[in-house]
């Protein structure tokens, strides 16, 4: 068979496969998500001097009042939303753009933290959660005997 003739085929054909597969509802809802950052929460997760610390990325917002942290379950929660305006009027013409959306991230804790204890500080776009972790009591180690059969 001729290889151009088939790499023609290939070329003729490419578009109407290229809509099929973008037209997989799978496929367009994960690109709709990807497509949006204001969903995802960059972390950063550490154990230092016994405490869980979580820094999170959250640039341009007002942590007063874009977000909210909660403790259920052993799930630390930060849900943030974002509202960014930027208008500018040059020789008589407006340009406006905005930027809203919500967006959370959520970290697996110890059933038995104390939410009381978990403090939060945000600075320079960076939110630091501090979730100090309770004092674990190790069983000494026990020697299982096999027994042979």
């Amino acid at each position: 068979m001729n290889t151009t003739a088939t790499l023609e085929r290939r070329v003729d054909t490419w578009p109407q496969r290229l809509s099929d597969w973008f037209d997989m509802p799978d496929l367009a809802r994960w690109f709709d998500r990807v497509g949006r950052f204001e969903e995802f929460i960059r972390i950063e997760e550490t154990i230092t001097d016994g405490s869980l610390v979580v820094k999170a990325e959250l640039p341009g917002i007002d942590p007063d009042h874009d977000v909210d942290i909660s403790v259920a379950d052993g799930i630390l929660t930060i849900h943030a939303e974002r509202r960014a305006e930027n208008v500018s009027d040059t020789e008589g013409r407006t340009r406006s753009e905005f930027r809203y959306g919500s967006f959370s991230r959520s970290v697996t804790v110890p059933k038995s933290v104390k939410t009381s204890d978990i403090k939060a500080t945000y600075h320079d776009g960076i939110l630091m959660v501090t979730v100090p972790m309770p004092a674990s009591k190790q069983a000494a180690a026990t020697k299982i005997p096999v027994a042979r059969t």
